[in-house]
């Protein structure tokens, strides 16, 4: 088969994009064609790939998202293809992979209700309703089960439609024979003492991840324990507020702001925890990553993926409504137990082994390519 996969923007270091990747590499490796339509593309293009770095700009996104849309529709009426599969939200998907939850629900919840008189509001219920309407022939590619009730409620998609994925959580991630070599390089790199205690917040959008938390909560620590603690944070955002944030707050010494990279296996390795306090999160493959590492973690609920560390026992998951005084104690409490911390590496690695964290890619190839009804 041809397909095309179509996303807004592809860089390496993201979630959604490293998805895309390792699904449209899985169906290359069953014999198919991949041509992929994006406006942007960063990092090397795979053999075999043909990208189409769609020629679209515009002031606003959703106004590019519509010229985009035009014309992948044009190129594909003159190039047509067997199936279309889509990473965002828009018309003519034969596949949509669900990585944004629901959109209607939070402008409906969570904004003003004058923000669903623009146009941008609109556009981005005109493309949600294209995917989910009940009349739509879209299959739906699910990653968080929780978001599956929320298209039901406000579309009435026949539950047919959607297929739930398991995560797909590169093998890689998991911790090798020689991780306790890993982990002594890497603190000697970063000039750690054994006595140093290292967290980690890795993902971009430092916003909604909840940069700003984690350094309130390490601020907050107690004056011995902040003081061998240290945050590297790694992601593809602009890090200036935080570190302002960090400034202001007499941390800044023991923060450091990474770009995104390739080598997040040796930091999960190397650190002590992961944090991951984020306002909102469809899933939080990283809290996985770091799990199958044997990395504890600390994460909010509001997370897809929380429920694993809970039923693993690999960590703490910090309840909603989220109080920033209920993350800097749990926080404290954690880093201040080492016996818990050998615990919780031992229940994320067993876990590691058991549960199914790595199929996601097969399954969804398994969709992308079955016969349709």
């Amino acid at each position: 088969m041809q397909l095309a996969f179509i996303l807004y923007k592809y860089f390496p270091f993201g979630g959604l994009q490293r998805d895309f990747m390792r699904i449209a590499l899985e169906c290359q490796q069953r014999g198919h064609t991949i041509r992929v339509y994006t406006p942007i593309w960063e990092g090397e293009i795979p053999a075999g790939f043909e990208v189409v770095v769609v020629p679209v700009k515009a002031l606003f996104n959703h106004k590019r998202n519509e010229k985009l849309t035009a014309w992948v529709q044009a190129d594909l009426a003159a190039r047509p293809v067997d199936r279309v599969i889509g990473f965002n939200k828009m018309p003519g998907l034969d596949v949509y992979y669900a990585a944004d939850g629901c959109f209607e629900d939070k402008a409906q919840t969570l904004r003003n209700p004058l923000y669903r008189l623009w146009g941008r509001y609109k556009h981005f219920s005109d493309y949600e309703r294209a995917v989910f309407a009940p009349e739509s022939k879209t299959e739906i590619l699910m990653i968080s089960e929780v978001q599956q009730p929320l298209f039901v409620k406000h579309y009435a998609t026949p539950t047919q439609r959607f297929h739930l994925l398991p995560p797909g959580i590169a093998l890689d991630r998991r911790a090798p024979a020689n991780a306790a070599e890993i982990r002594a390089e890497f603190r000697r790199e970063f000039e750690l003492a054994d006595e140093d205690l290292l967290l980690v917040q890795i993902g971009s959008g430092f916003k909604t991840k909840g940069l700003d938390r984690s350094l309130k909560a390490v601020a907050a620590l107690p004056r011995e324990l902040r003081k061998r603690t240290r945050l590297i944070a790694i992601g593809q955002d602009d890090p200036r507020a935080f570190q302002l944030q960090a400034r202001t707050l007499g941390i800044s010494d023991q923060v450091e702001i990474l770009k995104g990279r390739s080598d997040i296996p040796r930091f999960l390795l190397g650190a002590d925890m992961l944090i991951h306090p984020a306002y909102n999160e469809n899933t939080g493959t990283v809290l996985l990553e770091a799990l199958v590492a044997g990395l504890p973690v600390l994460v909010s609920d509001v997370c897809g993926y929380a429920h694993y560390i809970a039923e693993a026992d690999a960590g703490r998951v910090l309840p909603s409504p989220f109080e920033q005084e209920g993350l800097n104690s749990l926080l404290a409490e954690m880093l201040d137990d080492p016996a818990r911390h050998a615990s919780w590496r031992r229940n994320g690695l067993a876990f590691a082994e058991k549960a199914d964290l790595y199929s996601m890619p097969q399954r969804a190839a398994d969709v992308i390519l079955a016969e349709r009804r």
